[in-house]
């Protein structure tokens, strides 16, 4: 028999944005463990904003796992926060609500800053450093500094042991900012890692003594950029058939839809959408042929292939909760009529 680590992992009742929760159970098995193997576990609701003190118990139902390469035999278990009964999801429990869909593919760029003592990783102690524009993709010491690329190496690396499909990293526009991309088939396999690559980077900062600031623009009105999560995605249509009529009605469908697309792509977004530093303005809907200063960025290799392929989302934010951002993504698309004789051909 081992004695593995089982460290369950779910998102608490904080508003407008859930934190991260973890805690560590052993237990024996004779061999690695399958999700059904592992049981249901309780926690007090009460110290994240998920119950009341005189009804505290909630209740960990493990959804996913993934090989925790930090520590032996250790195991990462993502869990769903259900009610005492262990069979209803918690009114917080987005991922019991995602809409699913094994045929869209979501990838997401989740940039963040480096924070150390209140100010981004690299900023003099008061005031700002030079402008940014040397920083994005930035290489050398006075660009990058001396421990963000250990850190971003470091957990570009978790990920992979963790069967993450993690894809990339970089240094991104502002002094102490920096970028991972996430993607995954299927909307709650993406978002399922997209919020485990977050434990991750957090978990493991915490050796370094630094913090991940995840604010889309913490830096204020500054003429320093925000942070996002821009969001590509694609369906089994816009791959296989796609056409430029269905791409106007979808992008018709994106517009009259912009209201309940903005309520769930991140807090304090009109921060950050302001029409400045590649964003669109959080109120008006657009897109364009490689705009990056649009609401939908239409890359050149989907018009040049017929109007197929995929499409990037870059109004949400570096706050923004994957489970419901592919869910209204996929909710507007699900509007648009197809050609039912294309789809078949």
């Amino acid at each position: 028999m081992t004695k593995y680590k089982l460290e369950y992992i779910w998102l608490d009742g904080y508003k407008p944005t859930p934190n991260l929760r973890g805690k560590t159970t052993i237990k024996e098995f004779e061999i690695y463990p399958t999700l059904e193997q592992l049981p249901l576990w309780g926690f007090d609701g009460s110290s994240t904003m998920q119950a009341e003190g005189h009804s505290s118990d909630c209740v960990l139902k493990p959804v996913a796992m993934y090989p925790d390469a930090a520590r032996k035999n250790g195991i990462l278990v993502l869990c769903e926060v259900m009610m005492p009964d262990g069979v209803t999801p918690h009114p917080t429990n987005t991922r019991a609500t995602i809409l699913d869909d094994e045929g869209a593919w979501f990838g997401f760029e989740q940039e963040y800053f480096f924070y150390k003592n209140g100010r981004p990783l690299g900023f003099p102690e008061a005031g700002y450093p030079a402008p940014q524009g040397p920083y994005y993709t930035g290489v050398g010491y006075k660009h990058v500094g001396d421990i963000a690329r250990q850190i971003v190496e470091e957990h570009l690396d978790l990920c992979l042991a963790a069967g993450i499909n993690h894809e990339g990293i970089n240094a991104e526009v502002a002094k102490g900012q920096w970028e991972f991309q996430v993607f995954g088939k299927g909307s709650r396999t993406a978002a399922d890692q997209m919020w485990m690559a977050r434990y991750l980077m957090l978990r493991l900062t915490e050796k370094y003594g630094i913090d991940i600031e995840f604010h889309c623009k913490p830096l204020g009105d500054t003429d320093w950029n925000g942070s996002g999560m821009h969001c590509n995605f694609s369906t089994a249509y816009m791959r296989e058939v796609g056409g430029k009529e269905y791409f106007e009605a979808m992008m018709k469908a994106f517009e009259a839809n912009l209201d309940d697309h903005i309520a769930v792509y991140g807090p304090d977004n009109h921060m950050r959408l302001t029409g400045k530093h590649e964003t669109a303005p959080w109120n008006k809907f657009s897109y364009g042929i490689a705009d990056r200063g649009a609401s939908i960025r239409v890359p050149h290799s989907f018009v040049n292939n017929g109007y197929k392929g995929y499409l990037e989302d870059r109004r949400p934010n570096s706050q923004g909760d994957p489970y419901q951002i592919a869910s209204q993504v996929l909710k507007t698309i699900s509007s648009v009529p197809t050609s039912k004789s294309a789809a078949a051909a």
